[in-house]
């Protein structure tokens, strides 16, 4: 095969895709050159990229002199294609994905580790991204979000020049030129909390049609799980019929043999988006399925109860109210205090601390605990991360999704010989200390114990959502279940106690608010 020339734009990050494309292509026997190419979304640089006229700001050129036979291969960040190929040119070729997550980098003289994402109040944040502007914003609707435009180096530089109190990056960027971060305070945001836009952290090798020898060839460099993972996402772009600078974001994995997908949409930059997570079987029709739940005329529930007060600000009354959903928020039990003072030897030798519940933080901090500085903390979900925030102090673990045994089996690897403390409620399952390794040491701590209240009214609420497995027990001494009632259990330890009870349930992927929210979406 004659030498291949590929097309690329010019900055560090392209120059990287483009010369790791030509390394792929050297370990099949197929010798390569680059071409650099400047497009319309490198040369406009006073503009933000929604506002830059029609589609492919970064692709169009590449994709004209492929056309135009100048060049043989145009490599591209796949979320920067439009989703439809011009006639003559196809993807051949999709690399393995890199991390899809996003890098949240913080000047340290301004960070809050007591506030969620250690953003201080009114922080202001450099993104040219819609989708993540909305999705931060309902976050932290308090932060100041401006443009922010250029190469990954010199998005850095901006903040370096402290233009911006944080930045937000795709951690695939960043992690393909290795950029030494050591300067910056950096919060990791995982997927399930800020979902990346279609096809983030995948490499397109686009080539012309009609060059079937070539693409032949490129299949031995082709992942073929991750152009599954991504045609889901790419597919609920196109039929949303939104372009890049749609606030949109789909994020598809396949886990245990399931398509996991979640997708977040707002009508604009400045709006509250909605949240969907399936996981399913198949890619058939997934793409389909998604969409519908986003239609402007399907039907929400008019109310939902949940076992918990639910704060004025808080995410999911906030997702509720969007859609005029009205929540009917009250616990069902009362705790207790069952430890008044801890002696400071009984901390000494503790290695790490594990939270299974909001409560659990709560109370523990209470007793004032005297810890070491090398104490490590673990939780399990969100909620408890941010509990964990209000005392000043940042989750070296948090477990998330999948199912409390999974968590237990990557905690017991993390904490493997080391010694635990676990304060808990009186009546805890203990699944986490269950799964640890002989070599781990755990130090059992009940610290509060909880009280069923008594006579309990129920509720015509369309969707019933239990907080825990007391929570279930009080309510269903006086109430059942109306046939047309669907419950969501957060947590495996209520969703067991509901199934002994018989009762069908859904399962959030995260049991915090967002994961709330992404479940009621999705009845």
């Amino acid at each position: 095969m004659k030498k291949i020339i590929i097309g690329t734009r010019g900055s560090d990050l392209a120059l990287w895709q483009a010369n790791n494309t030509k390394d792929r292509l050297a370990s099949i026997g197929i010798d390569a050159e680059l071409k650099i190419i400047k497009t319309q979304g490198d040369k406009i640089l006073n503009l933000r990229l929604d506002k830059l006229e029609g589609k492919g700001f970064f692709t169009k050129e590449l994709e004209e002199e492929l056309l135009g036979g100048t060049i043989d291969i145009a490599v591209h960040s796949h979320k920067d294609l439009p989703t439809t190929n011009p006639a003559g040119l196809i993807i051949a070729a999709v690399t393995e994905r890199e991390d899809p997550s996003e890098l949240l980098l913080i000047l340290k003289e301004t960070v809050e580790v007591n506030q969620k994402l250690s953003l201080k109040k009114g922080a202001m944040v450099g993104t040219s991204s819609n989708r993540r502007k909305a999705q931060l914003l309902a976050l932290r609707p308090d932060l100041n979000i401006t443009d922010l435009r250029g190469n990954v180096p010199t998005r850095i530089q901006k903040l370096r020049d402290e233009d911006y109190d944080a930045i937000l990056l795709a951690k695939a960027g960043v992690n393909r030129l290795g950029i030494d971060l050591s300067e910056f305070h950096v919060e990791v945001i995982d997927t399930t909390e800020l979902v990346p836009a279609p096809a983030q952290g995948a490499l397109a090798i686009q080539i012309r049609e009609t060059d079937t020898a070539l693409f032949e060839a490129l299949q031995k460099i082709h992942d073929a799980a991750t152009a599954e993972e991504i045609a889901v996402e790419r597919k609920v772009l196109n039929l949303f019929e939104g372009g890049c600078h749609m606030p949109l974001g789909c994020y598809c994995k396949k886990e245990n043999g399931l398509f996991e997908v979640w997708t977040s949409k707002a009508e604009t930059d400045e709006d509250f988006p909605d949240r969907l997570f399936l996981r399913t079987e198949t890619t058939e029709g997934l793409a389909e399925k998604i969409v519908a739940k986003f239609s402007a005329d399907r039907k929400f529930p008019s109310k939902v109860f949940i076992s918990r007060e639910i704060g004025e600000h808080s995410y999911f009354r906030k997702a509720l109210a969007k859609n005029n959903i009205e929540i009917d928020g009250r616990s069902l039990i009362r705790t207790f205090p069952i430890v008044n003072t801890l002696d400071p030897f009984y901390l000494k030798n503790i290695e790490w601390i594990f939270f299974s519940s909001r409560n659990s933080v709560e109370y523990f901090f209470k007793l004032n605990p005297a810890l070491s500085k090398k104490v490590k903390f673990g939780v399990v979900g969100r909620g408890s991360e941010d509990t964990l925030r209000k005392f000043g102090l940042l989750a070296d673990f948090v477990g998330e999704g999948g199912g409390i045994e999974e968590i237990a089996q990557d905690f017991a690897k993390a904490v493997d010989g080391k010694t635990v403390l676990f304060p808990r409620a009186q009546d805890s399952l203990l699944t986490i200390q269950k799964s640890l390794t002989e070599a781990t040491k755990v130090v059992d701590l009940p610290i509060y114990e909880t009280v069923v209240e008594d006579n309990i009214d129920g509720t015509a609420a369309e969707i019933l959502i239990f907080t825990s497995p007391s929570n279930v027990d009080a309510y269903f001494v006086d109430n059942l279940l109306e046939p047309e009632q669907q419950v969501i259990a957060i947590g495996n330890s209520t969703g067991k106690k509901l199934a002994e009870m018989g009762v069908k349930f859904n399962l959030p992927y995260s049991p915090d608010e967002i994961g709330l929210a992404e479940a009621v979406f999705g009845i």
